[in-house]
């Protein structure tokens, strides 16, 4: 399978936006991809942004961003507290923080994908959209009760390690979840293999994202 690369080299600097409805969101979705680019381009940036992040929530949060990214290359950390399964009807205000992330002017943006079953996580990708016009758009999923995962066509495949240290960070991170029956490791890993099988991923691990527009 062909693979491609961001331009720079593995010295590339490049501004990476990650953005999630809820405090575990990015971490489930993409935390290994993030993990892997961290590794291959240490001259990267990452701009984090939570939409529902409040009580310990929002330590959670700021936890898991810190796992994930190292302090020095986390330049922007902003963590909001719009209602859980409400935010579509406060549509104006997370709006008005999309145009205010327009500074940031990122090289990949990794956020939810427009089809998911959850209608915050769907907001959050049309406001990606409806914000962003001319950037590389990578939309994850998130395994959840409703059972709306699809055909993705991107794939990151990830190293063994970095599936284990994906897990073990989102299970350190995130206690409040553990009540939780779906989160477990198995159900993000198994996730993770069925990608990874999908793009004969030589680990047998990736994950997997919707992408809309891709420029060669």
């Amino acid at each position: 399978m062909i693979q491609l690369n961001l331009d720079g080299g593995a010295e590339g600097a490049h501004t990476i936006l990650c953005l999630g409805s809820h405090s575990d969101d990015i971490e489930i979705g993409c935390g290994g991809t993030i993990l892997k680019l961290a590794e291959q381009y240490p001259r990267s940036v990452f701009h984090w942004v939570v939409f529902n992040a409040e009580g310990v929530r929002e330590a959670e949060a700021r936890r898991g961003a810190s796992l994930f990214v190292a302090p020095p290359k986390l330049h922007g950390l902003h963590l909001k507290a719009f209602p859980d399964g409400f935010m579509p009807f406060v549509g104006d205000e997370v709006k008005a923080v999309f145009e205010q992330l327009k500074s940031v002017s990122p090289d990949v943006i990794l956020t939810h994908n427009r089809q998911d079953a959850h209608q915050d996580h769907r907001l959050i990708a049309e406001l990606t959209w409806n914000t962003f016009r001319n950037h590389l758009i990578l939309e994850y999923e998130i395994p959840k009760y409703d059972g709306d995962l699809g055909r993705p066509a991107v794939f990151v495949p990830l190293t063994s390690e970095l599936c284990e240290k994906k897990l073990h960070y989102i299970m350190d991170a995130f206690q409040s979840q553990h009540i939780k029956n779906w989160f477990e490791e198995n159900t993000f890993r198994s996730l993770m293999r069925l990608r990874g099988m999908e793009c004969n991923a030589p680990s047998g691990f990736a994950e997997a994202f919707y992408c809309r527009k891709l420029t060669l």
